[in-house]
């Protein structure tokens, strides 16, 4: 197969799209000395285990040859709404994003899509890779097959924005990437070893160590965190590798390294099949010379140049805009002109060729046949129960700093110590306060994880979108993972909240009614967070959910059965949708027996369950109350669930 410089140049139907020769940039120079890789083992064997690794990945590596043909994506544009002082507003016509483009890109070529912002280039990269919602007209073919599950994983993808946790080492992102996406045939040393050789064929082993950072959190660098994203894709030793704006925000220096290590990786070395697209701008004067357009000065950088001309700018347009002109008529006339005249060299001069190149039939088109391509489309790379560990193992690594912040521990321990001191001793003579107290414990240890819970899904939305259109995993291994990570976390605070209020506030001193008491309030706590992961996952908006959660938890306030104890019928039903409720009453009915008594007037007793606000809850049968709460918690979890799978 000859080198990308080599090969004859196809160029995608689109102005401003060209492949181009890379400049002689230098190789990668950014990887650390041999003898400084903290990151390795000290027991690495060697090469028997690398040569094993390279031979099953390259087992599963299979050339393509990808083909677009016609490609068009348009999108509906926003109607405006109607006001009443201009009437109804007139529908928008659907926006054009992709008009007819064409390309075909071979192994072991780096193609480069050049254009401005806005030209459709992420649109484009992003059909590629089989990722683009909505209906895509024309053809995308990968080896004569269309896109499959099993294509699909092994073509990697690289986003413009890194999305990538924070609280995660460059070495640890690495590991449970290549954990969950190389093959099962590979040991768990064997992936790791992967991992590590990733990390030095990137150069990144001088930071390995070190936290990705974002936001407010300080980390590596943008550089550094690009060839992160680069190296989860190049892990599973990929047949197709797609960059959308790899270089973007980064500065000249590295931008060109990045280009230079991707020019490497397609060339030769251990991905020596894998092609190349990557939406950037670069570019040669190769495209300008095929198609009539004679460029002077000669000093002028060839991408600048190009992307004027897609813009409509040429120097003597330049020139019109350093001048305050009336003439914008005439302007807007030669901006529309120099377009015209780049569309009309591309469609003359390289559209024949490349529709001649598309339409050619290449022997690696009937490689794989329908039948095996249907046996594999099914194949996940690792168990569902590795999956289910490596997620499990991940989540609780970047969310242990958040679940166990100073800040939230500080404001548990300081609203326990405030409720154990101002229900100070309360005795059953107290009987209102000492109900209040176990009400305050249903409706705080309710708002407190929903609250929580509604942010998880849409603060993990851009990872999931990543990694489930990989085919990384099961939704359903991601989904138990995050269940079962977030226990911990939830219920060692208010295990601690309700152990101090409790014994400070007076009720009753019995060890068995303390525990089924704490067993009532870690209850309600997973209802309360399956209600606010519903919210999360079905919204899938943080302000339109906390909204939405305030209003419902006023709900719940108010029909819980404390402050309003006659509820008119007709609105009666809604304490029975409200766990607070149902949390309510179990915690009263196992601090109170019927036999118990308490002082309701001067020298007057009166049974504890006679009392008007505890009267009203109509304590019978608790087992109905539990079965409505486990009815809730599966309810909710369940929607959490399905809403996730339309995500």
């Amino acid at each position: 197969m000859m080198p990308p410089n080599e090969q004859e140049s196809s160029f995608p139907k689109t102005p401003g799209a060209n492949r181009h020769e890379t400049s002689p940039v230098q190789e990668n120079r950014f990887s650390s000395p041999s003898h400084v890789i903290p990151c390795l083992d000290d027991d690495h064997d060697g090469p028997s285990h690398q040569s094993r690794q390279s031979s099953v990945l390259r087992q599963s590596l299979r050339p393509i040859i990808l083909k677009f043909e016609e490609l068009s994506y348009s999108i509906k544009s926003q109607t405006g709404k109607g006001s009443y002082w201009f009437g109804p507003q007139e529908p928008k016509p659907n926006r054009l994003i992709l008009n007819g483009v064409s390309g075909i890109v071979k192994p072991g070529e780096l193609l480069a899509m050049l254009g401005p912002s806005g030209s459709g280039k992420t649109t484009l990269v992003t059909a590629l890779a089989g990722r683009l919602q909505g209906k895509l007209s024309g053809t995308v073919s990968y080896n004569g097959e269309p896109f499959t599950s099993s294509v699909k994983r092994k073509t990697g993808f690289v986003t413009q924005d890194d999305v990538l946790y924070p609280h995660l080492t460059v070495m640890e992102t690495l590991t449970y990437t290549a954990l969950l996406r190389l093959p099962k045939e590979l040991t768990r040393k064997e992936k790791i070893e992967q991992a590590e050789t990733v990390v030095s064929d990137l150069g990144l082993t001088r930071c390995c160590n070190s936290v990705i950072g974002g936001g407010l959190i300080r980390g590596i660098s943008g550089g550094e965190r690009k060839r992160v994203s680069i190296g989860q894709e190049m892990l599973v030793n990929p047949s197709l590798l797609l960059l959308d704006e790899p270089t973007s925000g980064l500065d000249s220096t590295t931008a060109a390294r990045i280009v230079a290590t991707l020019r490497s990786l397609a060339r030769g070395g251990r991905t020596k099949d894998v092609q190349f697209i990557v939406g950037i701008r670069v570019g040669s004067w190769s495209i300008l010379v095929r198609s009539g357009i004679n460029p002077d000065p000669v000093f002028v950088n060839p991408a600048d140049f190009v992307l004027d001309l897609a813009n409509g700018i040429t120097s003597d347009t330049k020139q019109y805009d350093q001048v305050e002109i009336n003439g914008r008529l005439d302007r807007l006339e030669e901006h529309n002109s120099v377009k015209q005249s780049l569309i009309s060299s591309y469609k003359k001069n390289l559209y024949p060729h490349l529709k001649e190149e598309v339409s050619r039939t290449f022997p690696q088109d009937q490689t794989i046949t329908r039948s095996r391509t249907k046996s594999i489309t099914n194949r996940w790379p690792t168990s569902w129960w590795m999956q289910f560990s490596v997620l499990l193992k991940r989540g609780l690594k970047e969310r242990s700093h958040e679940s166990f912040s100073g800040l939230r521990i500080f404001m548990v321990m300081s609203v326990s110590l405030l409720s154990g001191l101002l229900w100070w001793h309360s005795r059953v003579a107290h009987l209102q306060d000492q109900v209040g107290l176990l009400f305050f414990f249903s409706i705080f240890w309710g708002f407190f994880p929903l609250f929580n819970a509604i942010f998880t899904f849409p603060q993990e939305r851009p990872m999931l979108i990543k990694e489930r259109s990989s085919g990384i995993y099961r939704l359903s291994s991601y989904y138990i993972a995050r269940t079962v990570g977030d226990l911990p976390m939830e219920l060692i605070l208010p295990t601690i909240f309700v152990t101090i209020t409790y014994w400070m506030g007076g009720l009753k001193p019995s060890l068995t009614t303390f525990i089924m008491t704490l067993m009532i309030v870690l209850y309600n706590v997973l209802v309360a967070q399956g209600v606010g992961l519903a919210l999360g996952a079905i919204l899938m908006d943080a302000k339109k959910a906390a909204t939405l959660s305030s209003v419902l938890m006023l709900v719940f306030l108010l029909a819980g059965g404390y402050y309003i104890q006659h509820i008119p019928g007709f609105i009666a039903w809604l304490k029975y949708v409200s766990f607070s409720h149902y949390c309510y009453k179990l915690l009263v009915g196992v601090q109170y027996t019927w036999d118990e008594i308490y002082e309701c007037g001067l020298g007057l007793h009166c049974s504890v369950m006679d009392y008007e606000g505890i009267k009203n809850l109509r304590i019978g049968n608790m087992m109905w109350d539990v079965l409505a709460l486990a009815i809730m918690l599966l309810l909710y979890r369940v929607l959490a669930y399905l809403a996730l799978r339309n995500l």
